[in-house]
């Protein structure tokens, strides 16, 4: 997977783009480990990346969800044995 950020939060630490393989456009958000930090993709639709990128503020709440772990569902990788918490 090549993920491309099209647009950076460096305020509130999170982007949006699009995955190039598939088309696919996501928000993500960094998080660490004890040995690493990465970052977790979610999945989001064309309508909402617009949305997002014509005003990254709207994104502020989908954002708190996947922070809270309640967007899972979405993510475009399965989080690994040693999950990360958000930073």
């Amino acid at each position: 997977m090549i993920f491309k950020d099209k647009k950076i939060n460096k305020e509130h630490r999170f982007s949006i783009g699009v995955e190039e393989m598939s088309g696919k456009y996501f928000v993500s958000i960094p998080v660490s480990n004890s040995y690493v930090d990465y970052e977790e993709y979610y999945e989001i639709d064309e309508s909402q990346f617009q949305l997002f990128y014509q005003n990254m503020e709207l994104a502020l709440s989908f954002v708190k969800l996947c922070r809270e772990r309640k967007k899972d569902h979405l993510l475009l990788q399965p989080p690994g044995d040693l999950r990360g918490e958000p930073m």
